[in-house]
């Protein structure tokens, strides 16, 4: 995707409807497997209306990318009350973790990313940056947040973020990406998210007072 490409992409009154097409194609259909004549018929739109708000497939993605991983983190900071305990704070973070990976268009974006990084380096950056990266930088927030508290004992704040999120993916995430996700459940989610929390304690969890 060229920087000529992302200055021409256009808002309007579409511009959501197009998202939208185009987000139940990619699910379903994947990257490579999307057509331009579907997600335009699926939008309810001309393929000259979605050109003129997206005039490159990769950059559509891209876009409909950064919305869904900006909705997941803003759904999260919604729902974490200042009152929380850790265990409580961590357990919401790590399901919704567990949560996207699990979701079809989670595993559509991870597996396009881990078969297609090479041939299009930019995309693969820009989704860790509006994925991975954005979940990243909010846990490391409040992490923050819970050292100063006390709650916590943490001296390096992103390998901490990073362990978490690699915990809370543990027993799913090559599952997922080899397509075994048959073997996966709702149980199997909870379970590897609660021993995320778990480990995390012990490792980070500040000592009782007295």
């Amino acid at each position: 995707m060229t920087e000529a490409a992302e200055q021409s992409v256009r808002r309007g009154r579409k511009f959501d409807q197009v998202l939208e097409g185009a987000r139940t194609i990619f699910v379903r259909d994947g990257f490579d497997g999307a057509s331009v004549d579907d997600i335009a018929r699926e939008a309810g739109v001309s393929k000259a209306t979605l050109y003129a708000y997206f005039p490159d497939k990769q950059l559509l993605f891209k876009e409909i990318c950064a919305q869904e991983c900006q909705r997941q983190a803003d759904d999260v900071e919604a729902r974490i009350d200042p009152s929380m305990s850790v265990e409580t704070m961590l357990t919401l973070a790590g399901e919704r973790i567990a949560g996207f990976m699990m979701s079809d268009f989670g595993q559509n974006a991870f597996r396009l990313i881990s078969g297609e990084g090479a041939r299009f380096p930019e995309m693969a950056r820009d989704f860790y940056r509006n994925g991975p990266g954005l979940i990243h930088d909010r846990l490391v927030h409040h992490l923050h947040h819970l050292v100063q508290n006390g709650a916590l004992q943490i001296d390096d704040l992103d390998l901490a973020a990073e362990q978490f999120i690699q915990l809370c993916k543990a027993s799913l995430a090559e599952k997922l990406l080899f397509r075994m996700d048959h073997q996966i459940n709702d149980d199997r989610v909870r379970r590897s998210v609660r021993g995320a929390v778990e480990m995390f304690m012990a490792r980070y969890g500040a000592a009782p007072k007295g």
